[in-house]
């Protein structure tokens, strides 16, 4: 008889190495996170920027960019899925060091079949988990949904959080994807007990942010904005069109 370890390879339920180490829970028996640290990352660096992991002393690794950059056949969450030793051992040595990161954010469209929406969430937990274990990281939950209805079961198996994430990237200039975004933050806010919410942010006004969020503000949660890359060259090109004026 082959062993639990060998069957789980030869039928790629390896992820289950990680899914195992937590509860499953809703609807969609999504793995529960657990995050509740109070101290938080101070510089976000993008997956694609290795050399800014180390950037300060609390930089977190997020991954607000298109799919293709972070997934695909050699991401990590195939490396997981297939157990993939060699390219697992490639990212425990690229995430090194690192203290915090935000969980993937994997693209979802309102438009798309619901089953590929709810896989992406799936597959964000399981990096997630990954990370946890095999990094000894801390990871925020990642807020995303892209529909009303997909609501009813994002958050499910955040409840033990008290500090999430969120991205206002495209979210601010866009007055559909702005409302969404502000219905976003009131449902979350609403349905977590949360501490604080990290946000990421590449404009180049924090007022504007901060605005958004006043719903959370306004029940008590901690509102914080790291910087990053996109946000710092965009408060440089700020300063220096008033310069020039």
């Amino acid at each position: 008889m082959k062993s639990k370890q060998t069957l789980r390879k030869l039928l790629n339920y390896s992820f289950l190495n990680y899914t195992n180490k937590t509860q499953s829970c809703g609807s969609k028996d999504l793995p529960a996170l657990y995050c509740n640290t109070e101290v938080y990352p101070d510089f976000l660096a993008l997956y694609s920027e290795p050399k800014l992991y180390h950037k300060t002393d609390r930089t977190g690794v997020c991954f607000y960019q298109f799919d293709n950059v972070f997934d695909g056949k050699r991401g990590l969450f195939e490396a997981i899925y297939h157990d993939d030793q060699a390219r697992l051992d490639y990212f425990k040595k690229r995430f090194d060091g690192v203290k915090f990161f935000i969980a993937p954010d994997y693209s979802e469209f309102g438009d798309i079949q619901t089953i590929e929406n709810e896989y992406r969430l799936f597959k964000s937990r399981v990096v997630a988990i990954w990370l946890i274990s095999e990094v000894d990281a801390i990871v925020i939950p990642n807020i995303s949904f892209p529909t009303e209805k997909s609501a009813d079961f994002a958050l499910d198996g955040y409840e033990c959080c008290s500090v999430v994430a969120i991205s206002t990237k495209s979210h601010l200039q866009n007055p559909e994807e702005y409302e969404r975004l502000l219905w976003k933050i009131q449902h979350t806010v609403d349905t977590l007990n949360l501490k604080a919410i990290v946000v990421y942010d590449d404009c180049s006004s924090n007022d504007q942010v901060m605005k958004c969020f006043a719903y959370a503000i306004s029940k008590g949660i901690d509102i914080i904005i790291p910087d990053n890359t996109l946000k710092s060259r965009n408060v440089a090109r700020k300063r220096s069109v008033i310069c020039d004026g």
